[in-house]
């Protein structure tokens, strides 16, 4: 009997010690796999710690020519979860062309600068659609749509920011271009299949064909041309060197008879957003803020993608907040500031200070927040893991949970009284984008205007 007890009690004991140890884990995982994280960061980073865990690395070029250049931004592998999108950024030279090309993942472009016009052709419904895009636009290219870009600027710079999403990619967090138009450099898709049926299917001679697929050794950005006096030199005898926009056509579809709607563009195309022509979604004394989901702009759907662009003033914070819905990536466009992040167990991921170019993410839940240096306001740009409205949680502010909830529920958990509780929470009459600076009471506040109003009147 004795022995029986024993056994149950040492039983007991176990399963307590193993509930305990379960419910620690639990508690600590998601920090522990940040340190997972950090560990593989450092290990990729030649032993040098990061600035911040949630800072995506910096970007590596794909691609560069005298005519442009093209980098991409990505958290490091994870052991315990795959990276849903990279950033892209893309730099042309005036008059240059983004080759031909169709990826195994979704687009979703924005023009950052550039005082000219950039040009997006597609294939949209077997028909080719170009939209002129110019500052602050947004347009998406589908996954495994053909398409070029081309800065038709004949002085000006242009830069885009893209986001890449890794979803329907054919590898683990991994992308790949597939050139439809090129030659030695880039390689074309169609190089890989049998001259002699390559041939046939263009209906031309062997001869003819080598001609083409061998002229183009510019790489994946090249210059329009006649279009620039830095291009490199093309033979003027050897037309099939030339990216005109005629051959790019016939070379992507053939013949195509470009049908015109009754407005004079393309049937099919598809219009961009501008994110600074549009009321902003949110604005007050400290800055504003534009999101664009599915609803806004339906080209969205399709990428699961949605887009936002925040302006904050010097000095000023987008309050504490979290995003149900998704997973959140950024690029600092201006200024300077700093972006803290929070652990689910309470305790700090992150306060790191970032600057223009930098670029960081946010796990869906984490609550976290930006803040503008106290010398310029900050500016910046980004997407996020879902195309439906997100509706971020803000856990301080006028519009917050803490203000929704405040009651005896909320005061006992805190362990003060509900009159302390409804003097913090309102405390602040701000909601969403909030001032940085040493608080006062609303009563306080009152006085101080009421002092001011005595003091106008003489």
């Amino acid at each position: 009997m004795e022995v029986a007890v024993g056994a149950r009690m040492a039983a007991s004991i176990l399963t307590l010690l193993f509930l305990a140890s379960w419910c620690l884990m639990s508690a600590s995982g998601f920090r522990q796999r940040g340190m997972e994280r950090e560990e593989e960061e450092e290990a990729h980073g030649g032993g040098r710690r990061l600035r911040g865990r949630f800072l995506l690395a910096r970007a590596t070029t794909v691609a560069r020519t005298d005519a442009g250049e093209i980098r991409v931004a990505s958290r490091y592998p994870s052991k315990s979860e795959p990276c849903p999108m990279h950033i892209g950024f893309i730099q042309m030279e005036p008059n240059s062309l983004v080759v031909p090309q169709y990826i195994d993942a979704n687009l979703v472009l924005f023009v950052h600068t550039g005082e000219g016009e950039v040009k997006v052709g597609w294939i949209h419904k077997d028909e080719l659609v170009e939209r002129k895009m110019r500052r602050g636009d947004v347009n998406v290219i589908p996954a495994g749509s053909t398409f070029y870009i081309v800065n038709t600027h004949r002085g000006d710079r242009s830069q885009m920011i893209c986001s890449i999403d890794t979803t329907q990619s054919m590898g683990v967090s991994l992308h790949q271009s597939f050139f439809v138009g090129g030659g030695m450099n880039p390689t074309s898709v169609l190089a890989g299949f049998d001259s002699n049926t390559l041939a046939a299917a263009f209906n031309v001679t062997a001869e003819e064909l080598e001609r083409m697929m061998r002229s183009q050794s510019g790489g994946a950005i090249v210059y329009m041309r006649g279009e620039s006096t830095e291009r490199p030199d093309i033979d003027d005898d050897n037309d099939d060197g030339a990216w005109t926009k005629q051959k790019l056509v016939d070379y992507l579809l053939g013949k195509v008879d470009r049908k015109k709607a009754g407005n004079g563009e393309h049937v099919g195309a598809l219009h961009s957003y501008n994110l600074y022509d549009n009321e902003p979604s949110y604005r007050n004394s400290f800055g504003w803020t534009t999101a664009i989901d599915e609803d806004d702009y339906s080209p969205l759907r399709s990428t699961g993608v949605g887009v936002y662009v925040v302006n904050l003033t010097a000095g000023s914070m987008l309050a504490p907040h979290m995003n149900p819905m998704a997973t959140e990536y950024g690029v600092v466009l201006g200024g300077s500031g700093t972006i803290q992040v929070v652990f689910p167990n309470g305790s700090n991921a992150m306060n790191a200070e970032v600057s223009e170019g930098d670029a960081f993410w946010i796990p869906q839940y984490f609550p976290f927040c930006q803040i503008a240096s106290s010398g310029a306001p900050m500016e910046f740009f980004g997407f996020t893991t879902s195309s439906r409205r997100n509706h971020p949680q803000f856990l301080v502010g006028a519009s917050s949970v803490l203000r929704s909830m405040r009651g005896r529920e909320l005061a006992a958990a805190f362990r003060v009284s509900e009159e302390r509780l409804e003097r913090l929470v309102k405390a602040q009459r701000e909601s969403v984008i909030l001032p940085v600076r040493h608080h006062q009471l609303p009563e306080e506040e009152d006085e101080a205007e009421e002092e001011l109003s005595k003091l106008k009147r003489g």
